[in-house]
Parts: structure tokens; C-alpha cells; sequence
């Protein structure tokens, strides 16, 4: 029997959730507002904000579980990667916790758990599998052979997915958080409006820095020929951008498949929230013969329902760490 309190606090969003047996009872997420006046989030602004929202978020996945502290067996955090500030305060508030109870403490890399969502629900996927993982501050391809046994084949040299989303969305004066608005206005225009160059990156890597700088050098030329250019045409810069971000990633992801001969196809991470890529990635299936994993929306941005799905695969090995343990806002795959 376990009863594992999870704690995710590698960025922004404060989340903590409860996994009763291998079942996710509990999963709440408090989002910080106060980043949308910078346009981005400020590291110091969000470890103060996480600091408040901890204990209330925890008294909550609590209630929602209809659990007590007094049955939680272990508690899992997230360790890294992430902001140092930020994860701080999650894995102080974990040693606390499992210090106060003499409980164990779990261990969880925040990209590891991203993929790990897949078993949270059914369907689940069958070992080996690929999964595009495919966020703000990370895009790779992962070659998962078990729940811990896993092989980045493929990751950018420079920018995420994510971050070209996000940049675009800057250029477009569209407000913090972009990403979600560009899925939006693009799912109204015409994604072949505009063209983008593709980056030649050798074998299954990815690059969006020159892809990010090409957008920008094209909406200032079209902005001398006609000042309103964003305005009249968002729509269709929003769909031209996210199909051409969608191929980037779709043709390696195909690549990828054929060269390890997989069916078995996932996206994880904050990107595979994008409703784009989620319609793409099934057209693929079709196509190809897939099999494809998509957690449910909850599940796809940062939030601790994941951290605890990959803390209870870690209980069932009595995979512990001692109150010795640090964040790390870098961490090996």
C-alpha cells in the first residue's frame, strides 16, 4: 500500500498531488499571474510566489483525496531541472514533510516525469517507446526502453519548441503566457499564408534559434510596408508559424520512428498541449501505422500528477533519497 504526496515546483506553477496505489486522486495547481506584467517569469518573483502557495496547495490535494498527512507513506518532489529558487522551496518543504512523519523521501527528475504522465492513465504505452518531449526550455526525442531506462537520440543545439512559440508570441504584442494564443488566433487562419525555412540539422536534432530570428526579420519587413501587418493578418502568421514549428518537429519525429523501427509513439511536455500538433501527430498514425500517446491537458504542463506517477514506480523499488539530497537547477538526463 502507498499513499505518495507529490510536490512540483520547477518554474512557475506551484502543484501538488496525491497517487493512492499507482491512481492519481489529487491534482492541483496554483499558476502565478504575476509573471504576465514582465511578459516572461522572473526566477525571484516566482520562488516568493511558491512560497505562499505551498502549504495551501497541499491542504487542498489533501481534501481532494480525502487522505490525512497521517496516511501518506513518501513524498516525491521534483528535483530538477528547473529555476534553483523555485525548486528550493519544493524540496524544502518535502525534506520537512517527510522529516516530520519519518516517511521516505522520492527523488524525480521534472523530464523524466513529463514522459512517465503516459502511465498515468489508459492507454498506456508498450516498452520500447518514442516520446517527443517538447516544452518551454526543452525539445528532445526519447528513446524509452523502461521507466527509467531512457535515451535522449535527439534534442535542440540551441531554443525549444516551446520558447519559439513563446518569442513569436512577443513579436506579435501578444500577452504572456504566447504559446496557448498562438494555438488559438491559428486555429482561424491559413497555415500555408506564410512560408518559414526549415533548419538543415544533421540526424535527429533540432535548432529554433534561426528560426525564431527569421520570423522577426519577416514581420519587420512586412511592418515598413504596411504598419497594421500584424493586426490584419494575425490569424494566418499565428496558423503559418505553428505548422511550420509542427513540421520541424513531426518530420525528425518520423525519422525517428523509421530509424528505430517504432510504432509506439508519445509527446509529453507543455508544446504537446498545442491542439496542432495533437491533430498532426494522429494524421501520422493514420498514415504510418502508430500507435500515439497523448496525456490528457492536466497532465501535458508542468504539474505534479506526473512527478508522482514517476514517484510511485520509484516507491515500488524503494528508490529513497536522505535529507542530504539538493535542488539542481541543472540535472543529467
Amino acid at each position: 500500500m502507498s499513499v505518495i504526496l507529490a510536490i512540483e515546483s520547477s518554474c512557475d506553477d506551484t502543484s501538488v498531488a496525491i497517487c493512492n496505489n499507482g491512481k492519481i486522486t489529487a491534482n492541483v495547481i496554483a499558476n502565478q499571474t504575476i509573471h504576465e506584467n514582465y511578459g516572461g517569469v522572473i526566477p525571484e518573483l516566482a520562488s516568493r510566489v511558491h512560497q505562499q502557495n505551498i502549504v495551501p496547495a497541499v491542504a487542498q490535494a489533501l481534501k481532494n483525496a480525502g487522505v490525512t498527512k497521517q496516511d501518506i507513506t513518501a513524498v516525491a518532489f521534483t528535483r530538477g531541472p528547473g529555476l534553483l529558487g523555485s525548486l528550493l522551496v519544493g524540496v524544502s518543504f518535502a525534506k520537512s514533510f517527510a522529516m516530520a512523519l519519518n516517511i521516505p523521501l522520492i527523488s524525480v527528475n521534472h523530464m523524466h516525469a513529463h514522459i512517465l504522465a503516459h502511465f498515468i492513465d489508459e492507454p498506456k504505452p508498450n516498452f520500447p517507446f518514442l516520446c517527443l518531449t517538447v516544452s518551454g526550455g526543452h525539445t528532445q526525442i526519447v528513446l524509452v526502453k523502461d521507466y527509467f531506462d531512457m535515451e535522449i537520440v535527439g534534442e535542440t543545439l540551441d531554443d525549444a519548441a516551446g520558447e519559439a512559440f513563446d518569442k513569436t508570441a512577443k513579436i506579435l504584442n501578444l500577452p504572456y503566457p504566447g504559446g496557448p494564443l498562438i494555438d488559438k488566433h491559428a486555429q482561424l487562419g491559413n497555415p500555408k499564408a506564410f512560408r518559414f525555412a526549415e533548419p538543415q540539422i544533421a540526424d535527429l536534432n533540432f535548432s529554433f534559434s534561426g528560426f525564431k530570428t527569421s520570423i522577426l526579420y519577416f514581420i519587420r519587413k512586412q511592418e515598413k510596408e504596411n504598419p497594421n501587418f500584424i493586426v490584419e493578418n494575425l490569424a494566418d502568421i499565428c496558423a503559418s508559424v505553428q505548422y511550420s514549428i509542427i513540421q520541424i518537429l513531426m518530420n525528425k519525429l518520423r525519422k525517428a520512428a523509421k530509424q528505430y523501427n517504432i510504432k509506439e509513439v508519445a509527446i509529453a511536455g507543455g508544446v504537446s498541449a498545442n491542439s496542432g500538433l495533437r491533430n498532426t501527430l494522429q494524421q501520422a498514425a493514420d498514415e504510418l501505422g502508430w500507435k500515439v500517446y497523448i496525456p490528457a491537458f492536466q497532465y501535458c504542463t508542468d504539474n505534479a500528477g506526473m512527478i508522482a506517477i514517476a514517484g510511485y514506480q520509484k516507491f515500488l523499488k524503494q528508490d529513497f533519497v536522505g535529507q542530504e539530497v539538493s535542488p539542481m537547477a541543472r540535472m543529467e538526463f
